[in-house]
């Protein structure tokens, strides 16, 4: 649910204000109404701005230098501009090492060809009057008269490229690449490599524990600029008023902390009004929701919190993101291994708890699915001899057991759509909902006729299933059919011409119609990838099983175990990446859509002390 928000307006006397903004800050609740024009221009503001950016770069450089199962210093004294320059330093030597490894790297590589020269004894035959000449060429440009004339000598044959060497008293010229020999062989170079590697590990153990001792210490410095930047754009959020005597700043607070925020004010003797905010103001969004439902935000959070005025879709989009998951992955031993990963996750690292908490419900719907269609691990229980499951798999969701019953069409398919109507038509309601909360009943009277409509539609439609439906029924079902069309051709914009509405209506209801089609559709898929996945899954089982039907049951284990591995691994892999993200499109297209989901809302940032104090 949407936090309900309490608008507050501020008079205060300019020499009392800074005061008055520090005390506002330690109470921490009130979110201040920004102005955005006066902080876009603002030269001061835009280089803390960049400061906290590049406070954050920083961080993130030095998140890998963290040591597993330690925790880094307290926040100790520091001075905030001397961690970023030695840390800077810190990342300059490393990437100077790096880049000294590489090049060197590559040219023990180049040297690689010519073998174990002495760059001592080459001298002395320079010395003596010899000029020695290194070539490269294709093998086909060279002449073995070179050999001859020039006292060609080949050194290495890599390829179909030669490399040879020359060997006269003067300097000559031959249709051949010219190489420059470096002082150091390939092997003194190599060793240059592991020296350099060493000094490479020694700095990165530097960087460790400088990180250790500092990792916090860049934590507060970046909170205590945000602190900053906060504070400023408070000031340029103000209007000055009586010749600039008199500061005006406007806010939003949660309605349960008015009374914290109300003490502060009447304590300091603050002029303030408070207001309900009005549906045209851009209030913040704080979402306030129960265990469950608090886990599935992130994913409201993705596409757009909900502006003031409309109603909280996160309760309602949980359970069906959760049973869509399910669906879509549909193998109860995939369920399985992420309700163990995720568990094990949870407790080994709580900062992922709430990302684990929600993998343990997703896989867990996955197990309840693969429970009820008998699938487990690409294994179609319904197809096993096992004595242990005779007595329930006549009870699967399968086609085998179901699909004569509902005209031949596949049961998971036939879920896939029932549960893609029903969340259509409940995203229906919960726009008349909240049409009737913003507007009134009237400007909500034609989404409820359709709703109202379709329901009836679904209701003439139980003959065709068997149920048998008095005569009295249908009428009263036509006549229900007969009202509801006229309202959605009549009335569907309260106070205009009928025959606006008549026009309105009948081109609402081609696109209606239709999207309603498109959209009952889309749910098939979370059927079709449900089925993709099990038998792909079936695939690589039978793979391992075929292709390793000739080997000796000594070895044949590993290559069984190697094919299940990778096959799974990589099944298991697609199938989770499908069922968040077409979950998330009927999501975000079908179910917002049909509940007139608005969104826009900004969220609420209280205007609040963030570092800690030494």
């Amino acid at each position: 649910m949407i936090v309900k928000m309490k608008k507050y307006v501020f008079l205060v006397y300019h020499k009392h204000y800074t005061d008055f903004l520090e005390k506002l800050r330690k109470v921490g609740v009130l979110h201040v109404a920004e102005k955005a024009e006066g902080i876009a221009d603002n030269d001061q503001l835009r280089d803390k701005m960049q400061l906290s950016a590049k406070i954050k770069k920083t961080l993130t450089e030095a998140t890998p230098f963290l040591l597993p199962n330690t925790t880094p210093q307290e926040v100790s004294t520091y001075e905030g501009a001397e961690l970023l320059k030695t840390w800077d330093a810190l990342q300059a030597e490393k990437n100077r090492l790096q880049q000294v490894i590489a090049a060197t790297q590559k040219e023990a590589e180049r040297m690689q060809v010519w073998g174990k020269y002495d760059s001592e004894k080459l001298a002395k035959l320079a010395k003596n009057g010899y000029v020695l000449q290194f070539f490269c060429c294709p093998k086909r440009n060279f002449q073995t008269e070179w050999e001859s004339d020039f006292n060609a000598f080949i050194i290495n044959e890599i390829g179909s490229n030669l490399y040879f060497v020359t060997v006269n008293h003067t300097t000559i010229t031959l249709d051949a690449e010219a190489v420059t020999l470096n002082a150091r062989n390939s092997k003194q170079l190599q060793l240059d490599v592991e020296a350099q590697n060493l000094l490479l590990t020694a700095h990165q153990a530097k960087m460790e524990a400088w990180v250790h001792g500092n990792f916090n210490n860049l934590e507060n410095f970046a909170l205590q600029v945000e602190e900053t930047i906060d504070f400023q754009k408070v000031e340029l959020s103000t209007t000055p008023e009586a010749e600039e005597k008199v500061m005006l700043l406007e806010g939003f607070c949660p309605q349960a902390n008015e009374g914290k925020l109300n003490a502060m004010l009447e304590a300091e003797g603050v002029y303030y009004k408070v207001f309900e905010p009005k549906i045209d103001e851009d209030v913040p969004i704080k979402l306030k929701n129960n265990f469950f439902t608090k886990l599935f935000e992130p994913i409201t959070e993705l596409y757009s919190l909900p502006n003031y005025n409309e109603i909280d879709l996160t309760p309602y989009l949980a359970p069906f993101f959760m049973l869509f998951f399910g669906l879509c992955l549909g193998d109860g031993g995939y369920g399985l291994l992420i309700l163990i990963a995720a568990t094990i996750v949870k407790y080994k690292f709580p900062k992922f708890k709430s990302v684990a908490t929600l993998a343990q419900f997703l896989g867990g719907a996955t197990v309840v699915v693969g429970l009820l269609t008998g699938m487990f691990f690409g294994i179609s229980l319904e197809s096993v001899t096992w004595p242990w499951l005779a007595n329930v798999k006549n009870y699967f969701i399968t086609s085998n057991n179901y699909a004569a019953k509902l005209g031949g069409y596949d049961p998971m398919m036939v879920v896939a759509v029932a549960v893609g109507l029903f969340q259509i038509l409940f995203a229906m309601g919960l726009k008349v909902v909240k049409t009737t909360i913003q507007f009134g009943f009237k400007y909500a009277a034609a989404d409820c006729a359709w709703l109202i409509i379709i329901l009836d539609g679904l209701a003439l439609l139980l003959p065709v299933l068997g149920v048998a439906l008095p005569q009295t029924v249908l009428y009263v079902l036509y006549g229900i059919a007969a009202v509801c069309a006229f309202v959605i051709l009549f009335y569907n914009s309260p106070g205009k011409n009928p025959f606006v509405n008549l026009g309105s209506g009948l081109w609402g209801t081609y696109g209606t119609v239709s999207g309603l089609l498109g959209d009952v559709l889309s749910y098939i898929r979370l059927f079709a990838l449900g089925l993709a996945g099990g038998i792909l899954g079936g695939v690589f089982n039978m793979l391992a099983i075929s292709l390793t039907a000739d080997m000796s049951p000594f070895v044949r284990w590993l290559p069984m175990l190697f094919i299940l591995l990778f096959g799974h691994s990589l099944n298991i892999l697609l199938c989770i990446i499908s069922s968040i993200v077409h979950p998330l499109r009927l999501t975000f297209v079908e179910f917002y859509k049909n509940a007139g989901f608005e969104g826009g809302g900004h969220p609420y940032k209280p205007f609040k002390t963030k570092t800690t104090k030494l």
